[in-house]
């Protein structure tokens, strides 16, 4: 991992409006690995219900670039990792182009507004090692050439989103004004900063203050959010939170290549609500509501204020996403699997609309639920039939450690388990036995904080889970700091990051 402010990695997602309901550059990430989704129709309705008129995609779904036709909503859509290579053969990028942007009139109002093709994710991340590092820049090149061949390449343009892991500050001046490039990547971002800078693109990074928390215990919380922290010193300027600091260090490293004015583009920021004893709705409302608070002032960081276009991640919670990276990886949404907002928050950053709107019209599978029968002993016999529910596809995050169900009974858990994986096979009459252990219920055994989920009924116009497209985080870790407690050192030697895998 590298060291300095490189190591606050980056998920944001801002919604944009036109009508003032929402910050201008706000949007969101719109993540599709669940066993159950809205129908994308209900998704589009929710995002426009609540004045969000940008949103980011992890591939190029057909279903939902279709749904998406004359919503008027700005679209990022993206080609995966493992298609690099395949780009780096410029008629397949054209291939690419045809297939997935040209069919959907992107200069039409009836059409998709697709404005940014986001070319691989986070391919530099460290974990990766070399595998992406010789692929990415052609890629990038043939997919910006193919848009520009097509007639497109004004208004649709070819980026990268980079994990906040590509550029750093110097171990022996960890400030965000001596922000550098990695060195072992310095000469690829060179030649992928020439093309963004050719065809007027932004360059597009992630970032997760969270993830500072949870891969360093003893780092500063307030510096997480943005309430007014004890400010931090580099020279003549002061940082109170880590997305400034995050931001100005990216900025000094575009400005040591010469792209001092380079559009950034936040795609990734958000907070968990599950999974971690600081992933909870609490802090989620604090980081996001101070977030987007600090985005509607315009104001932006020292070396960079203004206007930021930014992603929040994520729309909803997705329950088959990876818990490798950690149990909170299934819990980013500000909604919930089925469209209910978590909390209130004011997208406008002005007070003016402090409730998030539901999405509308959700059906759902019978009110039942798949619970321990009464008599049933807490044994090993048990314990292998709630392994086997939470590895077949139920989702038991929420009883885990720091998570928000784990102070219910051994017996409770097994319920909580049981149901989950009755959920997950649509209630099937089969899903509910576990050797005799489990019985279907019509009374609801959640309790205070602790919700038994029911599921959406399944959907004819959704499309499958594209799990290879997800968003997940591989720790990585920083080095570490001598200075005393209070400095900016220790913030940036405590900081940590967890980045996205998305193969």
């Amino acid at each position: 991992m590298s060291r300095g402010w490189q190591t606050f990695s980056a998920l944001l997602l801002f919604i944009g409006i036109f009508n003032n309901a929402c910050v201008e550059g706000l949007g969101v990430n719109w993540g599709t690995v669940s066993s159950h989704k809205l129908a994308p129709e209900t998704v589009i309705q929710l995002l426009k219900d609540n004045g969000i008129q940008k949103v980011k995609l992890f591939d190029a779904d057909p279903t939902i670039l279709k749904a998406l036709a004359g919503s008027g909503l700005e679209v990022m859509i993206a080609a995966t990792n493992l298609e690099l290579a395949d780009l780096g053969d410029p008629t397949k990028a054209k291939d690419w182009v045809h297939k997935n942007v040209i069919p959907y009139n992107v200069n039409s109002k009836d059409g998709v507004n697709i404005t940014i093709v986001a070319v691989g994710n986070e391919p530099f991340l460290q974990a990766y090692g070399d595998k992406f590092t010789g692929v990415t820049a052609p890629a990038l090149k043939n997919i910006q050439d193919a848009l520009n061949e097509a007639g497109v390449g004004k208004t649709t343009k070819a980026s990268i989103p980079f994990n906040g892991d590509v550029y750093m500050s110097p171990f022996y001046n960890p400030v965000p004004s001596a922000g550098i490039f990695r060195p072992d990547i310095a000469d690829k971002i060179r030649e992928i900063l020439k093309i963004l800078n050719a065809n007027n693109a932004p360059f597009i990074v992630n970032i997760y203050p969270f993830l500072s928390l949870y891969f360093a215990k003893n780092f500063p919380l307030e510096y997480a959010f943005f309430d007014g922290a004890t400010p931090l010193v580099d020279g003549k300027i002061q940082y109170t939170n880590v997305l400034d600091a995050n931001m100005d260090t990216l900025v000094s490293a575009l400005k040591v290549e010469g792209y001092s004015d380079m559009p950034i583009i936040v795609g990734e920021i958000g907070w968990p609500t599950d999974g971690d004893t600081n992933a909870n709705v609490t802090l989620a409302q604090r980081f996001l509501q101070g977030l987007i608070k600090h985005l509607a002032s315009n104001k932006g960081s020292s070396l960079r204020p203004g206007y930021l276009e930014t992603y929040l991640f994520g729309l909803f919670d997705e329950d088959k996403k990876s818990t490798l990276p950690g149990n909170f990886e299934r819990s980013w949404g500000i909604f919930k699997y089925d469209g209910q907002p978590k909390f209130p928050l004011d997208l406008s950053g002005k007070g003016e609309n402090k409730t998030l709107v539901a999405a509308k019209d959700v059906q759902y599978l019978p009110k039942k639920w798949c619970v321990l029968k009464g008599d049933a002993p807490t044994d090993a016999n048990l314990a292998d039939n709630m392994n086997y529910a939470c590895n077949n596809g139920g989702d038991c995050t929420p009883i885990q450690d720091g998570s928000s169900c784990n102070f219910l009974d051994a017996k409770q858990k097994a319920s909580y388990v049981f149901n989950s994986y009755f959920q997950i096979q649509n209630q099937s009459n089969t899903s509910c036995d576990f050797k005799g252990l489990a019985t279907v219920t019509t009374q609801d055994p959640s309790v205070p904080n602790c919700n038994f989920t029911i599921q959406i009924a399944p959907s004819t116009s959704t499309s499958p889970a594209h799990v290879a497209h997800s968003s997940s985080h591989e720790q990585g870790k920083s080095a570490a700091s001598t200075s005393l407690p209070g400095t900016l050192a220790t913030i940036l030697a405590f900081a940590t990051m967890l980045a996205q895998l998305r193969l």
